[in-house]
């Protein structure tokens, strides 16, 4: 199957912007925060498509003059979507994206590229931005899902996709290894945007609640998933009794935020979901999330990757990597399909906005993971 035989509720516009007049706009910034006689000369070169669903993301390259001669860098612009355009997330905080990959990056030998420059106030582009460095490196593709089959990381032998799996799980025992993550990143505690709780975790909880009240409020039209609802009241009831030592939680913890090179991550990416809680945030979101993808290709027919990422191996690899045992992911893993089915009420309010699909008479039926979803509440009897 092609990209351009996919469903088209599974395929995704992600910004109204004009790109001829993000060139000209990025390229007067620059001079301005640019030492004087740089003259940046701004090239375009794509939107990325084919991986994520919540920030605009541009490439470019920026030309300047520097000693006498003319040099070139490449640069990702992380761009907040303009509210018409319907943004995933309530809000991006994008500062505070900013703030926690420019101390990943300093606190860790983890691959997290440098960030440059930050314009907050969205009086360039109407909504803020920042640059970072642009990483040459290989993503497991969304749109087709990798698992799939017909790319790399499908085709790759079984010792090559397993050193993939391991590396990127080493990734977050070097994130969570971070001391005294709960000082260092106060500034992502959901507490600060007035999440109430008594710990971490029931914070974040507050904070996805939230998240699906503005979900499912997108326009007038828009109705409530009994799912969700159903999710968030077991995770109310069985919050975990031990969080242990809160970490730095990368959030969105996938494979399919990470460039590769042989096999290794060189880049981790997309840092909206930032926050600090229990190391299983990150451990059952990168678990579940290959399930997601595994729970698209199976319902088209397609055999999937049903040994990748599998629970107990992730968990194996990251006691090994960090030295402590991982509590059961049930919980985590629950919490992630929640969030997910959040995602796709906002990507899908996006599809109708754009014209991309027909508003469904069941909101539940854009949950490419609804049979995941069903099937785990009913194993926990929610």
């Amino acid at each position: 199957m092609s990209q351009s035989e996919l469903p088209a509720e599974m395929t995704l516009q992600r910004s109204s912007r004009d790109q001829s007049a993000v060139h000209d706009q990025l390229e007067a910034w620059l001079s301005t925060v640019l030492p004087a006689g740089s003259d940046p000369a701004v090239t375009l070169l794509a939107g990325v498509d084919s991986n994520g669903m919540s920030s605009e993301t541009v490439l470019l390259d920026v030309t300047t003059t520097q000693d006498g001669e003319r040099v070139t860098a490449a640069y990702v612009a992380r761009v907040v979507p303009a509210p018409e355009d319907l943004p995933v997330f309530e809000e991006y905080r994008l500062g505070d994206q900013y703030e926690a990959m420019r101390l990943a990056a300093e606190l860790t030998d983890v691959p997290v590229p440098a960030v440059s420059w930050l314009e907050p106030t969205g009086e360039v582009l109407g909504t803020p931005f920042f640059l970072m460095e642009r990483i040459e490196g290989i993503v497991p593709p969304d749109v087709l899902p990798y698992t799939f089959g017909d790319n790399w990381f499908h085709d790759a032998t079984p010792e090559q996709q397993r050193h993939l799996q391991d590396s990127s799980v080493e990734v977050l025992a070097k994130l969570h290894a971070i001391p005294d993550a709960a000082t260092t990143f106060a500034f992502l505690d959901p507490a600060v945007t007035g999440a109430e709780g008594a710990t971490p975790l029931a914070r974040n909880l507050v904070r996805t609640r939230s998240w699906y009240d503005f979900a499912q409020r997108a326009d007038a039209d828009s109705q409530p998933s009994p799912l969700i609802e159903r999710g968030l009241a077991w995770l109310e009831a069985n919050l975990p009794a031990d969080e242990g030592d809160p970490v730095l939680v990368w959030g969105d913890a996938r494979i399919g935020n990470m460039m590769f090179q042989d096999f290794t991550p060189v880049a981790v990416l997309d840092w909206e979901m930032a926050t600090i809680g229990p190391r299983e945030l990150d451990l059952g979101w990168m678990v579940f999330a290959h399930r997601v993808f595994d729970t698209i290709a199976t319902s088209l027919g397609v055999p999937g990757m049903p040994d990748v990422l599998r629970a107990e191996d992730v968990a194996a690899t990251y006691t090994a990597a960090s030295g402590v045992e991982v509590g059961d992911l049930t919980w985590y893993q629950l919490h992630a399909a929640v969030l997910w089915g959040c995602v796709f009420l906002r990507t899908s309010a996006r599809q109708i906005h754009f014209g991309e699909i027909e508003r469904p008479e069941d909101p539940e039926s854009v949950f490419h993971h609804r049979p995941l979803l069903e099937a785990m509440l009913a194993e926990v009897g929610a």
